[in-house]
């Protein structure tokens, strides 16, 4: 389980990296490609395109902040931030119902990379350090960076 978790978590922090970076090559460059599957329609344009920057950046600080907590062997840690976290994709997911955006984005894209971030953080948490396991005489494989 352990194994599935470091995987899940290292893709949850690689994630907001690629998207994140689309956002801001959007509002550089204009285009709404990674825009336009965040659900909420017409786009912004004009001053207002700046919301491109905004979101691309925050994704991409959420994920480094994930992946440097993980790459530093603080798990647990890794676990709180991301159950704070969960708070990202639900908002997003309120913004998109409450801009009339289609509820399948909303729930599909938004509501579930909230279960998905929890459940990972669920995970997180409840592991036990090699402490723990090393006093019940459990066999940990070491984490090799």
């Amino acid at each position: 389980m352990r194994r599935f978790t470091t995987v899940l978590t290292v893709l949850l922090g690689v994630f907001p990296l690629t998207f994140g970076s689309q956002f801001v090559f959007n509002g550089l460059f204009g285009g709404d490609g990674a825009a336009a599957s965040f659900g909420i329609d017409p786009w912004p344009t004009g001053t207002a395109a700046g919301y491109f920057a905004v979101k691309g950046v925050r994704d991409i600080a959420l994920g480094l902040v994930i992946l440097a907590l993980f790459a530093l062997g603080q798990r647990r840690s890794t676990g709180v931030v991301m159950a704070i976290t969960t708070i990202v994709p639900i908002v997003d997911m309120i913004t998109v119902f409450t801009h009339h955006g289609p509820a399948a984005t909303a729930l599909g894209i938004h509501g579930l990379t909230a279960l998905v971030v929890l459940f990972d953080a669920v995970l997180l948490l409840r592991e036990r350090s090699t402490a723990d396991t090393a006093q019940t005489g459990e066999t940990v494989q070491p984490v090799h960076s």
